[in-house]
């Protein structure tokens, strides 16, 4: 059985601090790997030269990756980002609509008050929206 003194507090600290670095690093891997394959600017084959690299130098490889391609890295995220966007801003857009009948009825109010459309395309207006 461990006694509190066997291991000092600034071990702990120690243990603790690798722990979380390899966390960090195995964590960038990944990214560095999802980036790989997320690439539309080379083929195939340099693909698997860059995973074969990562994977025999783990270190070299990873350093060498973010220090050639990190500006290409942060371009293709912040596409993605967009692009995301992009596609939920489209959803929200679809999902939520015009505002309703009470919306269009007021819109085609407007509409009729400035003489834009006549009282029958107001009335024909109403029905659709109320229908």
């Amino acid at each position: 059985m461990l006694v509190a003194s066997s291991y000092p507090f600034l071990n702990l600290m120690w243990t603790i601090l690798i722990v979380f670095m390899w966390i960090i690093w195995i964590m960038l891997l990944f990214y560095i790997i999802a980036d790989i394959f997320r690439r539309q600017d080379i083929g195939g084959g340099k693909k698997a030269l860059w995973l074969i690299f990562i994977i025999v130098a783990i270190f070299l490889g990873v350093l060498v990756y973010v220090i050639v391609n990190g500006q290409g890295m942060a371009e293709r995220n912040a596409k993605q980002a967009r692009a995301d966007q992009e596609d939920f801003d489209s959803y929200v857009k679809t999902v939520a609509g015009s505002g309703g009948a009470a919306a269009e009825i007021e819109k085609a109010n407007s509409l009729l008050a400035s003489g834009a459309i006549t009282q029958v395309e107001f009335d024909a207006i109403k029905v659709k929206a109320l229908s």
